[in-house]
């Protein structure tokens, strides 16, 4: 990576190096503007990479993000970026928890087997067809929203005008998703797929009074104007490749193993490291959370942060898995290949879900540990090497529910990870038809191949507080109707307390997931400020 003269003034100096901080770098360096980027790790990306977890095994896994839905074509388009997305003919699969021999599979290009599937399981295939009209009521708010996300922000009564269904905004917006989800569907097991997308990485039950529920859900049905969650060939670390390789390529100055330790208002940032010093920017652009970036505003001088903003806390479990072939099913109508290729659902019916987060309040691990799955090799294969695939293996990657931060002993994290390993797998069990241990792959010192990364994992790592994959609660894509939009950075939704510092990474307004939209949008408003 190039190194920086530790005298040097920029134009814009972004604090840590994940895809946001890259697509930002891209789009300035793009304009002429000087960027540097200083990143504390050997290796910029943060959350958006792929690791070889096991030595001697030639299995390259997105160890942390996973799926690309926000990522716009817009953004693919103006960077000139190599990224290819593929789509999952399954949406998903969901064993009858009562009796995983039958479950629910989603094929998006067959509606009668997914009828069959409802009605081996609900006794009638009408719930197909409510769950049909549950998504297709939400289309119209992802087709008007997600164009907007590349835009400066809209006002909230513009937004609802512009939407035309009152009742639809109501459900989504003013009251918690349970009512809508009742009011849909009719059994436990179809809420409960669809309460999922609203409590990934959230910490909620489905009448949550804060709507943290119903926020996220938004988010995961609006990607692309349709909602799908597709895979990146490659794995993630490809799309973070090709974001680094374009920020280079625009003139923008990529610094690893470069740790900032201030930063001022007035764009003053001293950096540790292997090259210690201090660097200018006319901007601050902040790719690390609000709760570090407070932190070394206030070493820069700034004055500790006002109180009031909850603290970040991440509510997940990621599980990494290499497999010598899937494992078998309960279910005589569903092939694991197509179980696993969408979104496998393990213990999340409505109910299970709003249990398990009365236990985590509590201080337990839920039993059994509501979780999803999906296997990245059934549609990208390349992730794996020709002798894997050859021999049939695949990756599975597990996403735990319900399971905030809190659970973590901080005492103890060895232990507290150890136990949430074994909850996810003893749930995933209860499912399966042969246990999970007896299809793991095992590496050349015959240690299985699977791992688990926890919420104290990411905030060690990658330095999220709270293990908080959002930075922070998501916020409507809109601007409130009284809510100053008179700068810049606040209608591009970027601002903070001090003028020449933005935000560029999750904890942007439009931010979360791997989209390059807090990236970009930091990026637009940087340049209307240099502009001046």
């Amino acid at each position: 990576m190039a190194s920086a003269d530790p005298s040097r003034s920029y134009d814009v100096v972004i604090v840590g190096g994940g895809h946001n901080a890259l697509v930002a770098a891209a789009y300035l360096g793009r304009a002429g503007r000087s960027v540097l980027v200083l990143e504390r790790l050997d290796h910029v990306g943060g959350a958006a990479v792929s690791e070889r977890p096991w030595a001697g095994v030639d299995a390259r896994l997105s160890r942390y993000s996973y799926l690309v839905s926000l990522l716009p074509r817009r953004i693919v388009d103006d960077l000139g970026l190599d990224i290819r997305l593929r789509r999952r003919r399954y949406s998903s699969y969901t064993p009858d928890p009562g009796d995983p021999s039958r479950g629910v599979l989603v094929d998006t290009a067959d509606a009668s087997a997914t009828a069959d599937s409802f009605a081996r399981v609900t006794g009638s295939g009408a719930e197909a067809d409510r769950f049909s009209a549950f998504y297709a009521r939400l289309a119209p708010a992802a087709r008007l929203l997600f164009p907007t996300m590349t835009e400066p922000l809209r006002r909230r009564r513009e937004v609802r005008g512009l939407l035309r269904d009152d009742a639809l905004w109501a459900d989504l917006v003013d009251r918690p998703l349970g009512g809508m989800l009742r009011a849909s569907l009719e059994t436990d097991i179809a809420r409960g797929i669809a309460l999922t997308d609203g409590l990934i990485g959230t910490f909620a039950t489905a009448d949550d009074e804060s709507l943290r529920q119903n926020r996220c859900l938004l988010y995961h049905v609006i990607g692309g104007g349709t909602g799908d969650w597709d895979v990146p060939v490659g794995g993630m670390g490809h799309v973070t490749d090709e974001l680094a390789r374009a920020a280079r390529a625009a003139g923008a100055e990529l610094r690893t193993s470069a740790e900032v330790t201030a930063v001022s208002p007035d764009g003053h940032v001293e950096i540790a490291g292997a090259a210690p010093g201090a660097v200018h920017g006319r901007l601050v652009l902040s790719g690390v959370g609000p709760t570090v970036l407070a932190r070394l505003l206030a070493a820069g001088g700034a004055g500790a942060a006002a109180p009031g903003a909850e603290a970040p806390e991440g509510a997940q479990l990621k599980v990494n898995m290499l497999l010598r072939r899937l494992p078998r099913l309960r279910d005589p109508h569903v092939s694991p290949e197509a179980a696993f290729a969408g979104t496998f659902h393990v213990n999340e019916t409505m109910s299970q879900l709003d249990r398990a987060h009365a236990t985590a309040s509590g201080g337990g691990i839920p039993d059994p540990l509501p979780a999803e799955i999906y296997c990245h090799s059934l549609t990208d294969p390349s992730i794996l090497g020709a002798e894997l695939r050859a021999s049939g293996a695949h990756t599975l990657t597990l996403f735990g529910l319900q399971v905030p931060h809190r659970l973590v002993d901080e005492r103890d994290p060895d232990a507290s990870r150890q136990a949430l390993l074994d909850a996810a797998q003893s749930s995933l069990d209860a499912v399966l038809a042969e246990p999970l241990a007896s299809v793991l792959y095992e590496a050349p010192d015959a240690t299985p191949c699977i791992e688990a990364r926890t919420t104290a994992d990411l905030e060690s790592s990658l330095g999220m507080a709270g293990g908080d994959i959002f930075h922070g609660a998501l916020a409507w894509p809109w601007a409130e109707d009284d809510e100053p939009l008179d700068s810049p950075a606040e209608r591009w939704g970027v601002a903070t307390t001090h003028p020449n510092v933005l935000v560029c990474g999750s904890g942007a307004r439009r931010g979360g997931a791997v989209s390059g939209l807090g990236g970009h949008n930091a990026a637009m408003a940087a340049l209307e400020l240099l502009a001046r």
